[in-house]
């Protein structure tokens, strides 16, 4: 498989349950091939194997994704903490049998680079920041998609 990054989350660890008194490590990132398809990549082993790969890319940098294991989400409970995806899978690196490599997307491809600035939701499926000063009672307890710009940071 290979994409451009659009989104990655920190390393984090959780207590390994077959090795008692052990961490696992993790973090997750999300490529995309094209305006439509986009898929979460879950990375899992040891903290050395899974800091050494979540430093060796960053959102926008190309990657290519060799033997990663496809499995179904579980929406519920993945896209809590994940981008919601088009794909009803997900890709699990493991450091025994997957391989990713980093590119650059003009190297690769430049198309790749557009897909970047592409929102990954329904362009229908937002709320505008005055819609939701206008109607903020109504709105109250419910989950809203803001799709907004960083005008400056300071």
């Amino acid at each position: 498989v290979i994409g451009v990054v659009i989104g990655k989350t920190d390393v984090r660890s959780f207590p390994d349950r077959k090795n008692i008194g052990s961490e696992r490590y993790t973090f997750n990132f999300t490529i995309r091939d094209s305006p439509t398809y986009f898929i979460n990549v879950n990375p899992w082993g040891r903290e050395e194997y899974i800091r050494s790969l979540s430093e060796s890319f960053r959102v926008g940098d190309c990657v290519t994704i060799e033997n990663p294991l496809i499995q179904s989400k579980e929406a519920e409970r993945e896209e809590k903490f994940n981008p919601v995806t088009p794909s009803c899978y997900k890709l699990l690196l493991s450091e025994n049998h997957s391989v990713v490599k980093t590119s650059s997307c003009y190297e690769t491809d430049t198309k790749l680079l557009s897909l970047l600035h592409l929102p990954v939701k329904d362009p229908q499926d937002y709320y505008s920041l005055g819609d939701i000063i206008a109607n903020g009672q109504s709105l109250d307890g419910r989950i809203l998609n803001v799709l907004a710009a960083v005008m400056s940071v300071s």
